[in-house]
């Protein structure tokens, strides 16, 4: 059992589109760099209550928005219609893109001083993709270490877009075990009002779903990577993840590039049950490339 300390400040700021984001932050004490947080399709940041606490507790200060669409940026956008979450509004995924972009310089501006890494999960690592190949690969040079969770290789051939759950239907009735082997996720998930089941591809539309596609380009910056799935994850799944950490080290030409498989996990590796080895993996990493450990 966790023990939640760090308070939460909850903050809000406007888009270039008028669209008014929310977001937070955790706040480490005297923390060694800042982890932004960008989370996944039908659900939101404060789900990531114990993920952020944990970071803290190893030193790092975490910020995490709402992306359009979801969370308490969702409500307000649609008015507290539950039944458009999801819909990112206008400008669609290139605004939501600038809009985590913006994001990041906030934490930069209150930080300036302190290291930023960009870890996306599922469709934020698949913006997370984006925002580092954005400006010929110049999007990466904002960042000081990447880390990827639940992540795709980016083509039709290695990412699901269909029914993510249906290897994993004959172990319960929610539609959400395919999220973790934990038999608490899928039925919070379900339960939980602000989160949703849906499909990028269905739910963007022909343009927005085709943007999400795309391999790594030549990187402006080296920048250490870290990718951490679960050996069952749907969405990718290893053979996938190698070929995108293959295609980092060629065509980012990226050195630094770790992948950790987590043998039987599904995909929300910070809520599996072996959470604690995968957050300790990645805050022993994020040690090693952006932060001391602390005396």
């Amino acid at each position: 059992m966790t023990t939640f300390s760090a308070a939460r400040g909850d903050y809000t700021y406007v888009d270039a589109e008028g669209v008014t984001i929310h977001y937070y932050e955790w706040r480490a004490g005297t923390p060694k760099a800042i982890v932004h947080l960008v989370h996944g399709l039908g659900e939101y940041a404060t789900r990531y209550e114990e993920f952020a606490q944990r970071l803290v507790a190893a030193g790092y200060a975490v910020y995490a928005g709402d992306l359009r669409g979801h969370g308490q940026t969702g409500v307000q956008q649609w008015g507290g219609d539950l039944t458009k979450l999801g819909r990112l509004g206008p400008g669609g995924v290139r605004a939501t893109i600038a809009g985590i972009r913006q994001l990041s310089r906030i934490a930069r501006n209150e930080h300036p001083h302190l290291p930023q890494i960009l870890l996306g999960h599922s469709l934020g690592s698949i913006f997370a993709q984006m925002i580092l190949n954005e400006d010929g690969g110049g999007g990466a040079a904002d960042y000081d270490a990447a880390v990827l969770s639940g992540t795709p290789f980016r083509t039709l051939l290695h990412m699901n877009s269909g029914a993510l759950n249906k290897r994993f239907r004959h172990l319960g009735s929610t539609g959400a075990e395919w999220l973790s082997r934990d038999p608490a996720v899928a039925p919070a998930f379900v339960a939980d009002p602000l989160t949703f089941d849906a499909q990028a591809a269905k739910l963007f539309g022909l343009v927005d779903g085709m943007r999400l596609l795309g391999t790594p380009v030549k990187l402006a910056k080296n920048i250490p990577l870290l990718i951490q799935i679960g050996s069952e994850d749907p969405l990718g799944g290893p053979k996938s993840v190698r070929l995108l950490a293959a295609a980092y080290r060629a065509k980012g030409r990226l050195t630094d590039v770790t992948v950790d498989i987590y043998e039987g996990a599904r995909h929300e590796v910070y809520n599996e049950t072996n959470r604690v080895e995968v957050v300790k993996d990645l805050t022993d990493w994020l040690d090693q490339h952006v932060g001391a450990p602390r005396k």
